[in-house]
């Protein structure tokens, strides 16, 4: 893999020194907005109370963290005043509606929202996350594949790296089918990898891959079988990757990232097994901060610990080839060959 000089910069500043990613998601929507409605017992969260809690996020967890995912719903225009301009910054793309049909999922952007945009605000990167089964109807996938083309294309226009989030999901007939967004419930390890096999083709255009555990998190038991399996995950991959959370409780993925980081991963990127337990204390907004700022803070710097022992440098990654991630110019005019790259 070759990378163009907006890419290089992206990543590194997702990055500590030694090439970890060690970053926070803020953006999720849905696990935050659903918890707040119910409480409160109306159909929709108030904004300004998921925001609130976002705004929490990025004052207690950046410390710790190299990048924070934030969205454009809610924490950026509540929180980004406070994000340390040191930190990295990633931007979601995709909307948390998607369109759920009886052959399968389809995605989509938020509304009024893009690549272009996100580069214009100054993001360090592009991330969306995709629903994906390889057993689903194939107009759905093709829709799927389609999807992600475009965003990788895009991305590659505004040069700026594409961090793509893979999810695999229950079809309307499977036993556990829910249109929560949790782990899937006795998903397959073949359907997870035969899912990043595709999206690691080159036509997609992903820098980095946020990947899910192969198997459920509480069979991550530090067994061979089970890390054979991740070890198969970090081959297809292809690429840099980092482990997401999907709702794990904090042991559960800590195991997770012992499996991902033996077989090459360079990092995190969670949200709910790092702050899921501190926003169990709503609406007690001081109890809520003091938790963040003592529990979510351990464990977030425990987790980045393991990280730092275990993980592997991103800039070290094997499809970069023996002289690690660079920019190396094709010749020496180098402005005319960015402004084709990106035009």
């Amino acid at each position: 893999m070759n990378l163009t000089p907006g890419k290089l910069w992206g990543l590194r500043s997702m990055a500590d020194a030694q090439g970890i990613f060690k970053m926070t998601a803020v953006d999720q929507r849905p696990p935050i907005k659903q918890p707040i409605a119910n409480y409160l017992g109306v159909e929709q969260a108030p904004w300004h109370d998921v925001a609130e809690f976002k705004r929490l996020l990025v004052e207690t967890l950046q410390a710790e963290s190299t990048a924070l995912l934030l969205d454009p719903h809610y924490a950026i225009p509540h929180a980004i005043d406070q994000l340390n301009p040191q930190k990295g910054l990633i931007v979601t793309l995709e909307d948390s509606l998607f369109q759920d049909t009886d052959e399968g999922r389809l995605s989509s952007n938020i509304d009024n929202w893009s690549v272009d945009k996100i580069k214009r605000m100054g993001g360090d990167a592009v991330k969306v996350l995709a629903w994906y089964r390889p057993d689903a109807s194939p107009s759905v996938n093709r829709k799927q594949q389609d999807y992600v083309k475009r965003i990788g294309e895009q991305c590659a226009q505004f040069d700026i790296p594409f961090l793509f989030e893979l999810l695999v999901y229950p079809l309307a007939a499977d036993q556990h089918q829910t249109k929560d967004y949790i782990e899937m419930k006795n998903k397959k390890s073949d359907q997870v990898l035969q899912s990043v096999e595709e999206f690691a083709k080159p036509d997609y255009g992903v820098d980095v891959f946020k990947l899910e555990s192969p198997v459920n998190a509480d069979q991550a038991d530090g067994s061979s079988e089970v890390q054979a399996v991740f070890d198969e995950l970090g081959q297809l991959a292809n690429r840099p990757w980092v482990m997401l959370s999907a709702g794990a409780g904090k042991e559960q993925f800590r195991r997770v990232l012992e499996h991902a980081f033996a077989a090459g991963a360079s990092g995190f990127l969670a949200g709910r097994a790092i702050w899921l337990d501190a926003f169990q204390s709503y609406p007690d907004w001081n109890k809520i901060r003091h938790e963040l700022e003592t529990d979510a803070v351990a464990y977030l710097q425990s987790i980045s610990q393991l990280a730092d022992k275990k993980a592997h440098n991103w800039q070290q990654h094997a499809c970069f080839g023996e002289s690690g991630a660079q920019f190396t110019p094709a010749s020496s005019d180098f402005r005319s060959q960015y402004k084709t790259m990106v035009e």
